[in-house]
């Protein structure tokens, strides 16, 4: 099944044309929002360094889980 999505508002301008593999493997900050001391925060805090284990994330997940269940309400 294929899946598009608009990746412009999400991703810096650099990666918005690069595989889904290359933007999970890109660093934090191509995400549009993160600079660069953000995603050094980032890091810092939780050791994440990509996308792709920022959206692995257990505390990520489980917030975007609890925030789920509110909006469900």
């Amino acid at each position: 099944m294929a899946v598009t999505a608009d990746l412009q508002k999400v991703l810096d301008k650099a990666y918005q044309d690069k595989s889904l593999e290359e933007i999970l493997d890109a660093p934090v900050e191509a995400l549009a929002g993160v600079s660069e001391s953000g995603g050094k925060l980032i890091r810092d805090a939780l050791g994440v360094k990509t996308i792709g284990e920022l959206g692995r994330n257990k505390y990520f997940r489980a917030a975007q889980a609890l925030a789920a269940l509110a909006d469900a309400r």
